[in-house]
């Protein structure tokens, strides 16, 4: 069994964002991205505002390198490839906001393998982030 179904596997939970306080205070997610390259929350923000504004494979950029950062910043935090990352841990949030907008983009990209992997991905994860996130 994978995923948030995984009774025994322990919740991830990643460490702070250091550009969390910044995007809070409004600053721009480019700038912040620049400013912190290891913030996950800035990536997923990229990502999700170069979709909402068409630009798929910006979007697609973007939220392939907060899903890769993200993997990098899981494993240091202990997880083993499966397990809940929950959406209600904030600094959670970066991570599975890059792994939707990756699922999205790729589908429209005409990736749907990536696209179905990712979203099995984010569902395992924690379905209330796919709930959080849709729309």
């Amino acid at each position: 069994m994978t995923g948030f179904g995984n009774l025994m596997a322990v919740p991830t939970l990643l460490p702070m964002d250091p550009g969390a306080a910044e995007l809070a205070a409004g600053q721009a997610p480019a700038a912040v991205a620049a400013a912190h390259p290891d913030s996950l929350a800035a990536w997923g923000a990229l990502a999700e505002l170069a979709l909402d504004d068409s630009r798929v494979v910006e979007g697609y950029a973007y939220a392939r390198t907060g899903y890769h950062r993200g993997l990098d910043s899981l494993r240091r935090s202990g997880w083993k490839g499966n397990g809940p990352v929950p959406w209600s841990h904030e600094p959670n949030r970066g991570f599975l906001r890059s792994l939707n907008a990756l699922a999205v983009s790729s589908a429209i990209l005409g990736d749907q393998v990536e696209a179905d992997r990712c979203a099995a991905f984010l569902r395992d994860s924690d379905p209330a982030a796919v709930t959080a996130l849709a729309g």
